[in-house]
């Protein structure tokens, strides 16, 4: 059967763009790259564009089936729209909730096209992995979802490395979370209602922050008790943040902040992504908790070493397209991470490198 997406363009070749581009080659697509500054020597074809231009993005989009923009998270919007005026598929990575709720209205008003946001790791995979838990629950008391992407060799006091976006981590860190609870949709402080987990014999803290959960409160508004994303740092991490943020009352200069961040910890080769999602209810009227944990480290592709936090973001979003391109989800309206079956995902070309990896042992 011929696929409904044969060419994709794919914008931002940055830490996963790039690893985008070539998953989706790896998966037998067409693909043409995209970046403000002119790129060689690539796997697959690559121009220069400026986003801010509508008209160049639109040009750009006129003879591909779909786009995925990895973009930073306020440049997404006028690919989705431009993908909107040429009919194109659109996939994005954002965790960001105005940019998803306006690729909602652009959905709704042109149905006959996939209008597919986050799809990374948070919101994308984890989601993805929670809802696949709770299918096999008769009723179900909480949806617990982490993911923490760190090195595997931590220094200093806060014992992190910005491996991704430092804009993104610091507005995760003080945007207000939307959570559930008691059934309910609910907004509450990011950082807060820290808990200790433990993954392979190493003590990690977790704390609620923003955007990790998508669209899944509403999804599971009135069908879930309790429902609720954190991030994954060692401990002490959010009693540093928070006297960065509140007692030397930077919260107001997140700029600065991010700039701070990246120069006192830079990026690091050695990194790991850690995923733990549980659901608890009942099955087969028996109180139950299914766990799901995986910790997944460097991975060597086609002879080229990529971080933990590369792979496993640019993996998934290959997957999802994947999915759409073969008929396994719909190629048309807005999908939703949580509607994704894990055993649909591990089933694609992309989304076996997670089946084939992770797996946590003591």
């Amino acid at each position: 059967m011929a696929r409904s997406i044969e060419k994709v363009a794919v914008f931002g070749l940055g830490k996963v763009g790039e690893l985008v581009a070539d998953l989706l080659t790896r998966a037998r697509f067409t693909v043409v790259g995209y970046d403000a500054a002119p790129r060689e020597a690539l796997g697959f074809a690559a121009h220069a564009v400026d986003v801010s231009d509508a008209e160049a993005v639109r040009k750009a989009l006129t003879d591909v089936d779909a786009v995925v923009s990895c973009l930073p998270y306020h440049l997404n919007i006028a690919v989705a729209e431009a993908a909107y005026d040429t009919g194109a598929h659109y996939f994005d990575l954002t965790e960001d909730v105005p940019t998803t709720n306006r690729v909602l209205e652009l959905s709704q008003k042109r149905p006959e096209s996939a209008f597919v946001p986050q799809c990374g790791l948070a919101p994308g995979l984890i989601g993805i992995v929670g809802a696949s838990l709770a299918e096999g629950f008769e009723q179900i008391r909480s949806i617990e979802l982490k993911v923490g992407a760190l090195p595997q060799n931590p220094t200093g006091l806060l014992g992190y490395a910005f491996n991704w976006s430092a804009e993104g981590v610091v507005n995760e860190y003080l945007n207000d979370c939307e959570v559930l609870r008691s059934g309910r949709r609910q907004m509450v402080p990011a950082m807060s209602e820290k808990e200790r987990v433990f993954i392979g014999g190493i003590e990690l803290e977790a704390a609620l922050t923003s955007g990790g959960l998508g669209t899944m409160c509403q999804t599971f508004e009135g069908r879930v008790h309790r429902l609720d994303y954190k991030t994954l740092r060692y401990p002490g991490h959010f009693q540093q943040m928070h006297f960065l943020f509140e007692e030397l009352n930077l919260r107001d200069r997140r700029e600065d902040v991010g700039r701070i961040l990246v120069e006192a910890k830079p990026p690091v080769n050695d990194d790991v992504v850690y995923l733990h999602a549980a659901v608890e209810g009942s099955k087969d009227g028996q109180s139950f908790r299914e766990n799901y944990v995986r910790g997944y480290a460097p991975l060597e592709i086609d002879g080229r070493t990529w971080r933990a936090i590369s792979w496993t973001t640019a993996a998934s979003a290959v997957s999802v397209v994947e999915l759409v391109a073969d008929g396994v989800l719909p190629h048309a309206g807005f999908v939703r991470q949580e509607d994704i079956r894990l055993a649909d995902l591990f089933g694609t070309t992309s989304g076996r490198l997670f089946a084939d990896h992770g797996k946590v042992t003591r």
